[in-house]
């Protein structure tokens, strides 16, 4: 089975394209911008772009909307996160947890997936951790550098180790089982 991933995130794709192959679905990803609605759960952006992209494309799609929510921070960036990594990445968020004693987080994947005329279905994965002190680890992307894990940064972690316990794969898995 092929579906379509719609996304301009490579990372994103590589990640996919391993977990879901094991299970024999294949991906083709499409760069093809969608409106990002304004919303406080990753769930409703997901659900949103997933419908958009389906009814433009025709087709099934999949999108994936992720973040990470720091909780000395009150949950941000949480579904802002790909615009904080965009404007003040990985050091800006570094810089706004100096001194911070709390530093548990958990990072959050949600996978959009909608046939054109249908309503779209999400898939939820999450991981809990903290942020590091500093940026570790030449792996991944994104927060990957900075989100710790039993005393390892996915940054840290081979791609394959990643694929285990991501949120991303946990929320592929079960969109896979639902499949």
């Amino acid at each position: 089975m092929d579906i379509v991933f719609v996304t301009g995130n490579r990372g994103k794709v590589e990640e996919a394209r391993s977990i879901l192959g094991e299970r024999g679905i294949t991906l083709t990803q499409v760069e093809c911008e969608y409106p990002e609605v304004q919303a406080d759960e990753l769930e409703v952006i997901a659900a949103c772009g997933a419908r958009w992209a389906a009814k433009r494309l025709g087709r099934s799609v999949v999108v994936d909307d992720s973040g990470i929510f720091i909780r000395a921070l009150n949950g941000f960036p949480g579904p802002y996160s790909a615009y904080v990594q965009r404007t003040i990445g990985n050091q800006g968020i570094l810089k706004l947890m100096e001194g911070v004693e709390d530093r548990y987080a958990v990072v959050k994947s949600v996978i959009g997936f909608c046939e054109p005329g249908c309503e779209p279905l999400t898939f939820t994965g999450v991981l809990e951790g903290a942020v590091s002190d500093r940026e570790r680890g030449t792996h991944g992307f994104g927060f990957d550098p900075i989100f710790e894990v039993c005393g390892r940064t996915l940054g840290e972690m081979l791609p394959h180790e990643k694929n285990l316990i991501s949120h991303r794969a946990r929320a592929l898995r079960k969109f896979a089982d639902w499949l």
